[in-house]
């Protein structure tokens, strides 16, 4: 049997998320809202445990080493099967600790110079501090 073969009678047994998304849109359901016991859990991710405590994800928020700090979804998984957490810090730091930086990104020049030494247009993934440090600007 090659391997080819197996494949496909792994992907027709369990065609995935969307697949069955689709499916019950032309039966005509409704798709099931957030919190009731048929909506997928992949799809309903706003808190994780980072370091034992809960989280909101994607929400930047004041940091403690740098101006900000944001936790993201990294992509992986703990061993325990739960969402892995990585926490993305950004801005500047200041001197000596202190975050006397203000962002100024009211004059329009300081924005299209920052935007465009940053490449904003391509920021990367949400992972990295670029990607946060655009959408600030």
């Amino acid at each position: 049997m090659k391997l080819s073969d197996v494949l496909n009678e792994a992907s027709k047994k369990n065609k995935g998320l969307w697949h069955n998304i689709h499916a019950k849109r032309k039966r005509g359901e409704k798709p099931a809202k957030p919190g009731s016991k048929d909506y997928p859990k992949s799809l309903d991710i706003g808190e994780a445990d980072y370091q034992g405590r809960k989280v909101k994800l994607n929400k930047p928020t004041t940091g403690n080493t740098k101006k900000s700090k944001v936790y993201v979804n990294s992509g992986k998984k703990n061993k325990d099967g739960t969402i892995k957490v990585k926490k993305v810090e950004f801005g500047h730091k200041g001197k000596g600790g202190e975050k006397t930086m203000r962002i100024k990104k009211d004059n329009p020049k300081r924005r299209k110079s920052f935007r465009a030494r940053h490449n904003c247009e391509n920021p990367g993934p949400q992972t990295k501090a670029r990607y946060w440090s655009c959408k600030a600007w």
